[in-house]
């Protein structure tokens, strides 16, 4: 009685299917990379293509100089502080119906400054805001 069995031959991993595989998704990850450098963002604040400025009885008109001073309406303010701003958005807007808050700031003027503006408008329960800019046609001239 023979009860040897018979030599079955070792199995084998074929590994091409694998190595095929693997270069597909090493393409697919390859072309679908996106190798961009992040660089500094270049700004010039406050250019826009806008339509001729027009008066309208109903603005509380907000500047902000580069250095950081306000006028309300063309008057000057002393103060820099959110509660001077609000105080003269208050009696600007007090003989206004339904006003509308019109920023206008300087390009080099702070982010800060146009913030306390909103601030200031929030504060003083003025809902409308926009901002005015200088169209790029009057920039070049």
């Amino acid at each position: 009685m023979k009860f040897h069995r018979a030599h079955s031959p070792e199995p084998e991993i074929n590994l091409i299917p694998f190595i095929d595989v693997l270069l597909v998704v090493l393409i697919f990850l390859m072309l679908s990379t996106t190798y961009s450098k992040f660089t500094e963002i270049q700004m010039n604040l406050p250019v826009a293509d806008t339509a001729q400025q027009q008066q309208h009885p109903r603005e509380v008109r907000v500047s902000i100089s580069s250095d950081g001073r306000f006028s309300v309406n063309r008057q000057a303010l002393n103060g820099r502080d959110v509660a001077s701003l609000t105080r003269a958005m208050v009696s600007a807007s007090q003989s206004v119906e339904n006003p509308m808050v019109v920023i206008s700031a300087d390009a080099q003027a702070s982010h800060q400054s146009v913030m306390m503006v909103m601030e200031a408008a929030r504060r003083s329960n003025l809902n409308q805001l926009t901002f005015s800019a200088q169209s790029s046609s009057a920039k070049a001239e």
